[in-house]
């Protein structure tokens, strides 16, 4: 059988179960500590990282990454990460960027979740950054997985969830098996999501899901370009970056709501405009969350740096602008 057809068998079960009696669905807002928190649900956009022409982090923009989710009620939002560039980040930027972030965002109902990882294995930092994060009021934290077996990662992931009362997200990249991330749900009391891209997600979710009697978030990350599948098995939550994330949202609200036909049309709204020339390029500006001077540093594994884009042209900036207006106008919120 081939993987096509392994996917629409798994695609058709799950839809039969949606229909009937479906598993319990948590919420997943319960902390730690049992006291109630932010909903894990929905979209959680990964901040991308603004600096100025000078190579400076631009606290401005990044503040108004955050801003923009609150007004666009979006659920939660993520850095740094690797759509973030994190690993071009020093220490000293990394904290002065969750202090900005975490300011920025306070009272509102937007969920902020500070990335801890470090390179080179660095546990103490990354429980450095974990306690910094708790300190300065985020909502919850998140971490690559460090290089070695599974004994380290689980070994890691346990350090990490212990450094804080905090609820846990767990990325998954490479080889880690779903017998792994159910280890991890089972040992460590933190653990609340599990942000999946490795292997294939799209087949594993549903084990995942059983084999932790749904108590454990599954989000979407590789850009949820598959969104519709996602939302049929039982993903949780989202994370693509910043500039539609509104509209991704609504997509998900009314999938939740029974209302699959408008999910769909509204998740094709995001399809269509990514294929518009330049609209990645310069959504962020169009919508007044960058400025247009707003730079950003090569990150490693994110693309070939040969492959740059050419800069845009008055024209470009134009026809994003036009097409906004013309074609997302209605449908956003922020």
């Amino acid at each position: 059988m081939t993987h096509e057809l392994d996917r629409r068998a798994v695609l058709k079960t799950l839809g039969a179960v949606a229909a009937g009696a479906a598993l319990p669905r948590s919420s997943f807002t319960e902390g730690a500590t049992g006291s109630a928190s932010k909903p894990m649900r929905g979209l959680f956009p990964i901040g991308q990282t603004p600096f100025t022409q000078d190579d400076k982090l631009d606290f401005d923009c990044l503040e108004a990454e955050v801003k923009f989710c609150n007004r666009a009620s979006v659920p939660g939002f993520i850095w740094p990460q690797i759509a973030s560039g994190w690993s071009t980040l020093s220490t000293n930027e990394r904290y002065a960027g969750t202090e900005a972030i975490l300011a920025a965002g306070k009272g509102g109902k937007t969920a902020l979740v500070i990335g801890v990882q470090t390179q080179n294995n660095d546990l103490p930092g990354a429980i450095a950054f974990a306690k910094y994060a708790a300190q300065h009021g985020a909502d919850a934290i998140c971490s690559l997985p460090p290089t070695g077996d599974d004994a380290a990662m689980l070994s890691y992931y346990k350090a990490i969830g212990n450094a804080t009362d905090l609820p846990l997200f767990v990325q998954t990249i490479g080889d880690m098996s779903v017998e792994l991330i159910v280890e991890m749900f089972r040992t460590i009391p933190t653990m609340r999501v599990v942000k999946d891209e490795a292997g294939d997600p799209l087949a594993r979710i549903t084990e995942i899901r059983q084999k932790t009697a749904d108590k454990l978030g599954v989000f979407a990350g590789k850009g949820v370009r598959t969104m519709i599948d996602e939302m049929q098995l039982g993903f949780a939550g989202y994370c693509p970056v910043v500039a539609l994330a509104d509209v991704y949202q609504q997509a998900f609200e009314l999938y939740e709501a029974g209302k699959q036909t408008e999910a769909f049309d509204m998740f094709g709204r995001v399809l269509a405009f990514d294929s518009i020339t330049h609209a990645d390029q310069f959504l962020l500006v169009a919508r007044g969350i960058f400025k247009e001077n707003t730079k950003s540093r090569p990150t490693p594994g994110m693309g070939n740096p040969a492959n740059k884009p050419s800069p845009l042209t008055e024209q470009d900036k134009k026809a994003v602008r036009e097409a906004i207006d013309t074609y997302l106008k209605p449908y956003l919120r922020g």
